[in-house]
């Protein structure tokens, strides 16, 4: 009785049944895309795969990096096609597994795809690849505009 008191006592907010709806939501579409890599975007879950990059300058190079673990560099191609970097390829299943096997799975198998767009002035002609382990790291020229110059900060 007496807590049956208290909650006549509590102020009612109607708002505080609906708190847990998107955690239930979420556990809901978790389990019914556990095997579907719910953590990439759609556009990717329904084409497949692909492989984390990063870009950055390093002096006067432009440094594209791509996460490739478990991948044969041979399966692997890199196309520079008007301003855009293209780096594509394929991770083959070691084995086959049967679909029910699987107790838990975030690895992707199959063809994957990245188109990168380069920066204007960003020359293909001195194009650079090397793979060590598992990360394939693509370097070039990188344009005038994008080396570091450092600004001097006048102060009275």
């Amino acid at each position: 009785m007496a807590m049956t008191l208290i909650r006549e006592l509590a102020p009612w907010r109607p708002f505080r049944e609906l708190t847990p709806l998107p955690r239930d939501t979420d556990a809901f579409f978790s389990r019914f895309f556990a095997d579907r890599g719910r953590d990439f975007p759609a556009w990717a879950r329904s084409s497949g795969w692909y492989p984390a990059v990063e870009s950055y300058v390093e002096g006067d190079k432009l440094i594209v990096r791509a996460d490739l673990p478990g991948i044969d560099p041979k399966e692997v191609e890199i196309l520079v096609v008007d301003n855009q970097l293209i780096i594509k390829g394929e991770r083959k299943a070691t084995r086959e597994h049967n679909g029910d096997s699987h107790l838990y799975r975030e690895v992707h198998y199959g063809r994957f795809e990245r188109t990168l767009p380069l920066p204007e002035g960003v020359s293909a002609d001195n194009v650079n690849a090397r793979y060590n382990e598992g990360v394939l790291e693509i370097s070039m020229p990188a344009s005038k505009g994008m080396t570091e110059k450092r600004i001097p900060i006048e102060s009275k």
